[in-house]
């Protein structure tokens, strides 16, 4: 498959004949004439959510992190690298190997825009950084010199670039999939830590910072949820059962791999975490993003941890994607729920 024209004079497509991917669009984004409605929205959402690294608050966090102890210090600093690794990734990884196969305009417009707020959480964590450390190369360099985190940014990059080339309709849903896992699992076992140590009282500004963040991927998870579904229903033939065994197969190494980081950056020191405590909330999650696709469960576990969602949501204001209106635009929420 190649990639499409970013113009194309002769073409014929018409708004009924467009696709999420395989089709012949123009290149030109038209937001009064589009086919997916869920963009629109989603994009009017990212919009709403737009907020700036500097405008939260570090320096009570310069001074709490002189004070963690070892462990507490030792999670921080492994999650924030891990969690710069991600983000720099996904930067490149939307606009170098799923955007030019789309080709749906208003989904490429969201993808642009997911592109530029994973670009601002690298942002944000270069402000968290130069905030609490004395040597900020330490951080940045971590994924050189340790092990485990080298281990889960290898595994992540590896699944990106084998669906990276030769590109074909059964790699790109594929792809699809694993961006899903990748917005919807591996932030959240550092997210989680990262709640942790707000929730005692500290690194209260990092927390909050983490909040926005969080609050962006779970738009870019609705992103790629709402790409699959709209695939599945243009292109059934593809969600044939060898895929959905690829996929559950592709979530069970996800599970695995953010349940054994999880373990490694916590080291049961972490008040409120367990090695248990953290698989059976990662195989939660992966229940939910399962079913928001079309699929049955595969763990059927109970969230070990709700005080997590409460943490990380913003309470005043709540919003429905796909069943109702946007209360509040300016610094705006999403519902955990509705996904």
């Amino acid at each position: 498959m190649d990639r499409k024209l970013i113009y194309n004079p002769n073409s014929t497509e018409n708004l009924n004949d467009r696709r999420t991917f395989g089709g012949n669009p123009d290149g030109m984004i038209n937001f009064t004439r589009c086919k997916y409605e869920w963009a629109v929205k989603l994009w009017d959402q990212m919009e709403g959510n737009t907020w700036f690294p500097k405008e939260v608050q570090m320096t009570q966090d310069a001074k709490d992190y002189k004070y963690l102890i070892g462990p507490e210090k030792r999670m921080y600093d492994l999650v924030l690298s891990q969690l710069i690794f991600m983000d720099s990734l996904q930067t490149n990884n939307l606009m170098d190997n799923i955007n030019p196969y789309i080709t749906a305009p208003e989904i490429n417009a969201i993808l642009s825009r997911q592109s530029y707020e994973e670009a601002n959480h690298s942002k944000s964590y270069a402000v968290m950084v130069e905030s609490i450390s004395d040597n900020t190369d330490e951080i940045y360099d971590m994924w050189k010199t340790d092990a485990k985190l080298q281990e889960k940014n290898n595994f992540i990059a590896g699944v990106y670039n084998d669906l990276a080339g030769d590109i074909d309709d059964h790699k790109i849903v594929l792809a699809m999939f694993a961006n899903q896992i990748l917005e919807g699992l591996y932030f959240y076992a550092g997210f989680a830590a990262m709640y942790a140590l707000g929730k005692s009282g500290k690194m209260l500004g990092s927390s909050q910072m983490i909040k926005f963040i969080q609050r962006d991927e779970v738009t870019h998870l609705l992103l790629f949820q709402q790409l699959i579904n709209s695939t599945r229903k243009e292109r059934p033939e593809l969600f044939t059962a060898e895929l959905e065994q690829e996929v559950r197969e592709m979530f069970r190494k996800a599970v695995d791999l953010e349940a054994s980081w999880g373990d490694y950056i916590t080291q049961g020191q972490i008040l409120g975490f367990t090695k248990n405590i953290i698989r059976q909330y990662i195989e939660y999650l992966a229940d939910r993003r399962l079913e928001a696709v079309g699929y049955a469960p595969e763990y059927n576990v109970k969230h070990p941890i709700p005080w997590v969602d409460g943490y990380s949501s913003f309470n005043d204001q709540r919003t429905n994607f796909f069943e109702g209106n946007v209360v509040n635009y300016s610094k705006g929420s999403i519902d955990f729920d509705d996904f």
